[in-house]
C-alpha cells in the first residue's frame, strides 16, 4: 500500500498535442501533467542547468552506471518536479514521487527504499523537511546504497543490513539553508533554478496554449508572461483564467487587450504582485514606515503564516527590488514606494534602476 501511495506514475504521452487538450477535463493532476515537458528539448528555459544535465544523463546512458544524486534548489513553480521526471524519462527508468513530511519514520524510508529497482530514480520534494532520523538513515543508502534495519526489539534485536539496488536521489527544496551539511554533502552537485527570462516566459504561454487548445497572439501571450512573476506554473493558471474571460466575453481569442483586462480584474498587475505581495509591501511602507521590520511582526499584521511569506511572497519581491532584507529586518526600497504610488523617503534605499519587471527580465 505504502508504494502506491508514494509512486506517481506517468501520464502516457499523447499522440499529438491536440490529444492533451481533454485531459484538463480529468482534473488538475492530468492537466498539469499534459503540460509537463517531457525531454530535454521540449524544457524552455534554464539553459545553463538544461545542458549540463543533459551531459550527466547522456554520461549515465553511455556508462551504464546510476545517475549521480542531484539537489535542485528555489522558488515553487520553477519546474524543480518537472525536471526530476523529464530525467526520468530521458534515464529510461521510473520514478518515484514523495515528500519529506511524507516520510514520517524509518519504516517508510525502507519501505521506499526497498520498492526502487536498478537505475531508478526516487524524486524527494521539500527534502529539508525530512526528519533528523530518517536523514541519518538516508545517508549509508545514497553513499553504499545500504540499508540497516533492527529486527525485534531489546537484547534480541538483530541488526541487517539490506543491500539496496543503485538508483538515483533527486531532492528539491525551496529553503537550501535548512539542509544539513551532511545531507549537502552527499549530493552530487546543487543546482538553483532561476526565474525565468521575459523570452522564456512567452514560449511556455504559447506552448501551454498550443497543447490545451487556446488561440493566442504574441501581444497577448507577452501579456501573460509580464504578469506571471517569471514562474512557469503562475504562467499555466494565469492562462487559464484569461482564457475563461476569453470564451464567455470575447471570442475566445486571446489577445493583449483581453489578457490585460482579465489580469486586471484577478488583482495581477503589471509586474505581477497579487493581493497578498501588495499587501505585504503596504504593510512595510505604511504601517512600519518602510522598515526595518522583522518578518514576524509583518506576518502577525497580515494574519498569514512566515513560512508563507519567506516562501512564497518575498522571494519575488526580493528579486524585483522592492523590499530588501538587512540584519535589523526587512526593508521597502524606493522602487517598492513607486510602486505603490508613494513618495519614497530619503532614506529608502534604492532596490536598484528601472522598473522591477526590467529588474526581473
Amino acid at each position: 500500500m505504502a508504494r502506491k501511495k508514494h509512486i506517481e506514475p506517468e501520464a502516457p504521452a499523447p499522440a499529438h498535442e491536440s490529444e492533451v487538450a481533454p485531459a484538463e477535463k480529468q482534473g488538475e493532476r492530468a492537466w498539469q501533467a499534459a503540460l509537463r515537458p517531457r525531454t530535454f528539448d521540449d524544457y524552455i528555459g534554464q539553459r545553463e542547468l538544461i545542458e549540463n544535465l543533459r551531459v550527466s544523463v547522456r554520461a549515465a546512458r553511455q556508462g551504464g552506471w546510476a545517475l549521480d544524486h542531484f539537489l535542485f534548489a528555489g522558488p515553487p513553480g520553477l519546474g524543480k518536479t518537472t525536471l526530476a521526471h523529464v530525467i526520468g524519462n530521458e534515464l529510461g527508468v521510473a520514478v518515484h514521487v514523495t515528500s519529506g513530511p511524507a516520510i514520517d519514520h524509518k519504516g517508510m524510508l525502507a519501505s521506499l527504499l526497498t520498492s526502487l529497482g536498478e537505475g531508478e530514480v526516487l524524486f524527494i520534494d521539500e527534502i529539508h523537511r525530512l526528519t533528523p532520523i530518517v536523514e541519518e538513515n538516508l545517508y549509508p543508502a545514497m553513499e553504499d546504497f545500504k540499508f540497516d534495519l533492527f529486527i525485534g526489539e531489546g537484547p534480541h534485536a538483530k541488526a541487517v543490513t539490506m543491500q539496496l539496488p543503485r538508483f538515483t536521489l533527486l531532492g528539491a527544496t525551496t529553503r537550501m539553508g535548512l539542509l544539513s551539511s551532511p545531507l549537502l554533502d552527499r549530493f552530487g552537485f546543487h543546482w538553483q533554478l532561476r526565474y525565468y527570462e521575459l523570452e522564456d516566459m512567452t514560449a511556455i504561454v504559447r506552448r501551454s496554449a498550443r497543447l490545451i487548445g487556446v488561440t493566442v497572439d504574441d501581444a497577448g501571450a507577452q501579456e501573460i508572461a509580464r504578469r506571471a512573476r517569471g514562474t512557469p506554473r503562475i504562467a499555466n493558471r494565469l492562462l487559464r483564467r484569461v482564457r475563461d474571460f476569453a470564451s464567455v466575453e470575447g471570442t475566445g481569442r486571446i489577445d493583449a487587450e483581453i489578457a490585460a483586462s482579465s489580469l486586471d480584474r484577478l488583482a495581477v498587475d503589471h509586474v505581477g504582485l497579487d493581493a497578498l505581495d501588495r499587501a505585504y509591501l503596504t504593510v512595510v511602507c505604511e504601517r512600519f514606515d518602510g522598515g526595518p521590520v522583522g518578518v514576524e511582526a509583518i506576518a502577525a499584521s497580515l494574519s498569514e503564516e512566515r513560512g508563507t511569506l519567506e516562501e512564497v511572497v518575498e522571494p519575488f519581491l526580493l528579486q524585483v527590488g522592492f523590499i530588501a532584507r538587512t540584519p535589523r529586518g526587512r526593508v521597502a526600497t524606493a522602487a517598492g514606494y513607486t510602486h505603490l504610488g508613494v513618495t519614497p523617503p530619503a532614506k529608502a534605499p534604492t532596490g536598484g534602476s528601472g522598473s522591477g519587471q526590467g529588474r526581473l527580465f
